[in-house]
C-alpha cells in the first residue's frame, strides 16, 4: 500500500494552494518583478561564451518552499555525497560551488551555462543575499562533459560520463541531455553504473519540444535516452501553474516531476542570476534530493534511494517529488507483495477409505433397525391374536 495517502493527499493540497500564491517570477524587494536573462539550452557558432548575470534576484524563488527545503535542511544537507553531472560542463569560478567542483578533462569550460546553472540547482551554497540556494548545499560536484562546446549532446560521451563518473565512486548521476536513437551504449553504461551503487537520473523530455515540418512544436510522446532505461529516474517539471503543456506531453510514462518551470539559478561566474524552464531543471531538483537521502540514510542502496523517491511522492497524474517525506518516511524493509490467495482444500492421505467404511456402518446400522421395525409390526399383532401360543 502506498505510505500514509492522507498525508500525501493533504499535503498536495497544501502545495497546490501555495503555488497559487506565488508568483512564477522572482520580485525586488520594493516588489516589482525583477526581469532576469534566460537560461541558454544551445549556442550558435558566433555566440560568446556565458558570462556573469547582471541580474540578481532579491527574494526566495518558488521552488524554495515548493521543494521544502528548509524543512529538509534540518535533517540533511547532502555532505559526504558526489553528485556527477553530465551536461555542458560546470564552471568552478561560481562563488556558491567554490571549492566543491571536481572537473573531467575540459568540463570546467561552460560556454553555454547550462551545466552550471543545473549544478546550482543540485549544490549551490548561500551567498550574497543568499537567495538562490541548491537542495543539497554540502555535496560536491563532479563535472564531466557530454556536449560539444555548444552544448549538442553527445552519445558517447554521455556514454562514457556515466562510466567515469561511476568508477570516481559518484552517488548520484545527473544527466542534462537528451537523446534519440539507439541507446544500447548508453543501456550498457547505466547497467555499469547501476552496479557499483549509483543512482542515474535523467529528464524525461527535452526543454523545447522538438518542431514538426510545419514548424511548429511536435508534442507527440516518444522515447528518449537515457530515461527509457529501466534503472534510470526520469523526470518531467512542472511550475507555479501546474505542468509545463509545450513539453510533458513528449514524455513517456515519467517517473516523477518535479519544479522545473520557472526555476532561478546561478551563471558561470558572479552573484548574479538567470531564469530557465525545463525537465532537466526537475531533474536536477530530483538529484538533489537523493543526495539529501544518500546523506542522511547512508546505508541505503541506490535502488532504496530509487524506491523512496517514488513511493513518498505527493500522489499526482505523474507523482510529485516529497524531499522532506524521502528523508522522514518510514517504509517497509520491501516493497508490497500481491496477497495470496486461499489455499485449495486438501484432504489428508488416508483419510478416504476411513470415510467410505464409517458411512456404511451408519448405513446398515439404520437399515438393520428399520428391519427390526417391520418385523416387529407383523410379529407382535400375529402373538397376541394366538395369546402368544405356538404354531400347530
Amino acid at each position: 500500500m502506498p505510505y500514509d495517502r492522507c498525508r500525501r493527499a493533504m499535503g498536495l493540497a497544501a502545495v497546490a494552494a501555495l503555488l497559487a500564491l506565488v508568483p512564477a517570477l522572482p520580485a525586488a524587494a520594493d516588489g516589482e518583478p525583477v526581469s532576469l536573462p534566460p537560461l541558454r539550452l544551445r549556442m550558435a557558432t558566433d555566440d560568446i561564451c556565458a558570462t556573469a548575470s547582471t541580474k540578481v534576484a532579491e527574494l526566495h524563488p518558488w521552488t524554495y518552499q515548493a521543494l521544502q527545503l528548509p524543512r529538509s535542511w534540518q535533517l540533511s544537507r547532502g555532505r559526504g555525497v558526489t553528485v556527477a553531472v553530465i551536461d555542458t560542463g560546470v564552471s568552478p569560478r561560481t562563488p556558491s560551488l567554490k571549492g566543491r567542483v571536481n572537473v573531467v578533462g575540459d568540463a570546467g569550460q561552460d560556454c553555454v551555462g547550462h551545466g552550471s546553472f543545473v549544478a546550482g540547482l543540485i549544490a549551490a551554497a548561500a551567498t550574497g543575499s543568499a537567495t538562490v540556494t541548491g537542495v543539497a548545499p554540502s555535496a560536491e560536484i563532479l563535472a564531466l562533459r557530454g556536449t560539444d562546446t555548444e552544448g549538442n549532446p553527445s552519445m558517447e560521451q554521455i556514454a562514457q560520463g556515466i562510466r567515469t563518473a561511476a568508477d570516481r565512486r559518484a552517488g548520484v548521476i545527473y544527466i542534462g541531455q537528451v537523446l534519440a536513437g539507439d541507446g544500447k551504449k548508453l543501456a550498457d553504461a547505466v547497467a555499469y553504473a547501476v552496479g557499483r551503487d549509483a543512482l542515474v537520473i535523467a529528464p524525461a523530455a527535452p526543454d523545447v519540444a522538438p518542431q514538426g515540418a510545419d514548424g511548429r512544436p511536435d508534442t507527440r510522446p516518444r522515447a528518449y535516452w537515457p530515461a527509457q532505461i529501466p534503472e534510470v529516474v526520469s523526470v518531467v517539471d512542472f511550475g507555479p501553474a501546474g505542468s509545463r503543456p509545450e513539453a510533458a506531453p513528449n514524455a513517456l510514462a515519467p517517473d516523477l516531476s518535479a519544479p522545473g518551470d520557472a526555476v532561478v539559478g546561478i551563471g558561470v561566474e558572479g552573484d548574479g542570476h538567470f531564469l530557465g524552464s525545463g525537465s532537466s531543471l526537475a531533474a536536477a531538483h530530483v538529484a538533489g534530493a537523493a543526495a539529501l537521502m544518500r546523506s542522511y540514510l547512508p546505508d541505503l542502496s541506490a535502488s532504496d534511494v530509487t524506491r523512496r523517491l517514488q513511493e513518498v511522492a505527493y500522489p499526482d497524474s505523474i507523482p510529485r517529488l516529497d524531499v522532506y517525506a524521502g528523508l522522514t518516511a518510514v517504509l517497509p524493509t520491501a516493497r508490497a507483495q500481491p496477497e495470496a490467495g486461499p489455499d485449495p482444500a486438501q484432504i489428508p492421505h488416508g483419510t478416504a477409505g476411513a470415510t467410505r467404511n464409517r458411512a456404511l456402518m451408519i448405513g446398515g446400522g439404520a437399515l438393520g433397525v428399520v428391519l427390526l421395525i417391520g418385523a416387529s409390526m407383523i410379529v407382535v399383532p400375529r402373538g397376541r391374536a394366538r395369546g402368544w401360543r405356538a404354531a400347530q
